[in-house]
C-alpha cells in the first residue's frame, strides 16, 4: 500500500501557513545602497522591482555573529550580521541574493516595531523536495549610525 505524500504534504503547508504566516512581506530588488530616511531617523534601502507581496514572517534566525578585528587590543567591528529567516509560502518566488525583505504589515497583537524594518537575503531562498514552506536566510539591514 502506498502512502499519499502529496496529501500528507498538503495538509501539513495549510496548517504551517496558517500558524506561521500572519504578517505580509515584501520582495523587492536593491535600487541601491541605504540612504538616510530624516523623519524616521533609520537607513533604509531604496526598493526597486518589486516581486512578492503578500503574506510571511520574519523571525530571529542563530544568535547575532559579532566580527572583532585580528588584534585583541583593537575595538569591535562596527557592523554584525544579525540572522533572521524569512517564511513565505511555496508559491513566494525565490528570493535571490540581495533581495530587500520588508515587513509591511504585522497581525494584530504582533510587533509593529518591525514595520518598515528591512533586511537583505544572504543566498537564494532554500528548497526541498519534501518543503511546506520557502525558507530565505536574511541579514538585517544595519543602522549606520552619524552617516548622512
Amino acid at each position: 500500500m502506498a502512502i499519499d505524500l502529496t496529501g500528507i504534504l498538503a495538509n501539513v503547508t495549510g496548517l504551517v501557513e496558517g500558524m506561521l504566516l500572519l504578517d505580509q512581506v515584501r520582495f523587492s530588488s536593491p535600487a541601491g545602497p541605504a540612504v538616510f530616511n530624516p523623519d524616521t531617523g533609520q537607513y533604509e534601502a531604496p526598493e526597486g522591482n518589486v516581486f512578492y507581496e503578500g503574506p510571511g514572517a520574519v523571525q530571529p534566525g542563530a544568535q547575532s555573529d559579532a566580527a572583532s578585528a585580528a588584534v585583541a587590543t583593537q575595538p569591535w567591528v562596527n557592523e554584525t550580521t544579525s540572522r533572521y529567516r524569512a517564511y513565505t509560502p511555496l508559491t513566494a518566488p525565490i528570493a535571490p541574493r540581495d533581495t530587500i525583505i520588508t515587513v509591511i504589515q504585522v497581525h494584530p497583537g504582533g510587533d509593529t516595531s518591525l514595520i518598515g524594518r528591512q533586511w537583505r537575503a544572504l543566498d537564494p531562498s532554500q528548497g526541498g523536495t519534501l518543503g511546506v514552506i520557502r525558507i530565505t536566510g536574511l541579514d538585517q539591514i544595519q543602522q549606520t549610525g552619524g552617516e548622512t
